[in-house]
């Protein structure tokens, strides 16, 4: 008799906290509790779980409870009871109205929330006009068909799945194989075509990004396609969960490989651009805006993945933000620095290869970095000035001159005649006119005085070559033709000298040397001076 009251008594604890989870709407916990625990296989009663549904009853009530377990299940959504609030009074922060309201799974599942109404909490009445559609969304038609035909001893558990499950499993490994060879060739062909559209130009590595960018694009489709397909398999809710949680890793590793293989084909396409401009700092950009998108798509990829395993990206992004500040604050000089490399880009007071001078640096520069650029000197030393210093110099682009300009005096004996004078300052200027990269509307050359030990012969003139190398070639085919204009006419080059009067002395006569007149032989020489500076710098 003993026992039998013991019995009773068990039964009747049971039977009071079944009751007691029934009942129990007062927080958001307690309703998705409530719901979940009554469609267990050890536990099922839809018409307890119906509860949790508010405007609908009976029968209807049950069969939206059961789809939202269901889309739940086939999803891989497993419910952390933990992170449900348990208190009545709960308020959703994210709403400007700060209604009393929970989403269950805001990335995942947004459509799918609790509310409270009259102090009791149920699944808000949008999620019931919409389990249907869900419902519809995760298992098509057509699946329940097909799970219609399949056998009975296909229906023989291994290890806890049925045959049908592995088989389903095999047949979307398969059907992604035979998708994967033919989508690739369609999406190049697709991203060919749309290259050739936005830009008319293509060459190796273009094409060769265009082929790593299809790769990735086609997995992700293919990964669309078996989150579409995996919930009809009706797994185990673990198993499942373990599956889209790798799905979604995946997805979210292939989209940052999609991006990271898209901005190099950006930076291929602007590259090929900068190649064909006159502009060499626009070299340098490519590799800086390259590294520059690379680390924000990482830190954006590595902010979803963390939200994967129920990080709050908010305050990721929070940390982010306080931690970045510390660090602003603790490298001032590196931030001053990053700001000068905007400044000397958007400014662009030089090019690459420019001979500049800034404070008491001088020279050619190589390269600009985020930090510093890199200046090479005439004795080929190397400056590495930091970019908040170098856009606050004032800095002398020699590179960018128009022209540039020569000027030298030529030093002729006092003894040389006049008539030689006037003919060696008309066949320098003949070999201006004759040099290639010489400007012909602006040059000078005349007699313009006296000096300690010749006469001033001033030859100015520009050349329009504005690398410094070419510039000094062109000089040297000038000097080359002066020297032989001088000796076809026979005039010397003075030197520094004195000159001792002796001609008073007895037997003593000043030195006199055999200037020749100018003829038309030696004009014909010179001709020949001036034809051969053409064709030497033509060639």
């Amino acid at each position: 008799m003993k026992r039998v009251l013991y019995v009773l008594l068990l039964v009747q604890a049971a039977l009071f906290a079944q009751d007691e989870v029934t009942v129990d709407l007062s927080s958001p916990q307690a309703t998705v509790y409530t719901h979940l625990y009554f469609l267990q296989a050890d536990s099922y009663a839809p018409t307890k779980a119906a509860s949790t549904i508010y405007g609908l009853e009976g029968a209807a009530a049950e069969q939206v409870a059961i789809k939202l377990k269901k889309i739940l299940d086939g999803k891989g959504l497993k419910v952390d009871l933990a992170s449900i609030p348990a208190t009545g009074d709960y308020r959703d922060s994210t709403d400007q109205t700060a209604r009393h309201r929970f989403v269950l799974f805001p990335a995942q599942l947004p459509a799918v929330s609790l509310e409270r109404i009259e102090n009791r909490w149920y699944y808000s009445k949008r999620t019931v006009a919409i389990t249907e559609d869900l419902y519809r969304e995760v298992y098509p038609w057509y699946m329940e068909k097909i799970q219609s035909w399949i056998p009975d001893f296909a229906q023989q558990p291994l290890f806890g799945i049925a045959l049908w499950q592995y088989a389903g499993l095999l047949l979307i490994f398969l059907a992604c194989v035979l998708l994967f060879h033919l989508l690739r060739r369609i999406v190049y062909l697709i991203l060919r075509k749309l290259q050739l559209w936005i830009v008319h130009r293509s060459n190796e590595p273009i094409i060769q990004a265009l082929k790593s960018l299809t790769r990735p694009i086609v997995l992700l489709l293919l990964l669309w396609l078996v989150g579409k397909l995996l919930p009809s398999l009706l797994l185990p809710l673990e198993l499942n969960a373990a599956l889209f949680l790798g799905l979604n890793i995946m997805v979210i590793v292939y989209w940052i490989y999609v991006f990271l293989k898209l901005v190099t084909l950006v930076m291929q396409l602007y590259k090929d651009y900068t190649a064909r401009t006159h502009n060499k700092l626009d070299d340098q950009l490519v590799p800086i805006v390259h590294n520059f998108l690379r680390g924000i798509i990482i830190f954006a990829g590595v902010i979803q993945l963390l939200t994967l395993f129920g990080v709050d990206p908010v305050t990721v992004l929070a940390g982010a933000s306080i931690g970045g500040l510390a660090v602003a604050l603790a490298s001032q000089d590196t931030v001053k620095n990053l700001i000068g490399t905007v400044m000397i880009f958007v400014d662009k007071p030089f090019h690459i290869g420019d001979w500049i001078e800034a404070g008491s640096f001088s020279g050619t520069v190589e390269t600009v970095g985020f930090r510093s650029t890199r200046v090479r000197a005439a004795d080929t030393a190397i400056f590495q000035i930091p970019n908040s210093a170098l856009s606050e110099m004032v800095i002398n682009n020699k590179g960018l001159r128009a022209y540039r300009r020569y000027q030298t005096h030529l030093g002729l004996r006092y003894d040389t005649p006049a008539e030689l004078i006037q003919a060696f300052v008309k066949g320098v200027e003949q070999l201006i006119e004759a040099h290639p990269t010489t400007r012909k509307d602006a040059y000078n050359v005349a007699f313009t005085g006296f000096g300690d030990s010749s006469l001033q012969i001033l030859v100015n003139l520009y050349f329009t070559r504005p690398e410094w190398g070419e510039e000094q070639a062109a000089k040297h085919a000038l000097h080359l033709a002066i020297l032989n204009l001088a000796k076809v006419l026979g005039v010397d080059f003075a030197f520094p000298s004195s000159t001792l009067m002796i001609e008073q002395f007895p037997e003593k006569s000043a030195i006199s040397l055999p200037y020749k007149p100018v003829d038309a032989d030696t004009e014909a020489r010179v001709q020949q001076i001036v034809d051969a500076l053409k064709k030497n710098s033509n060639q």
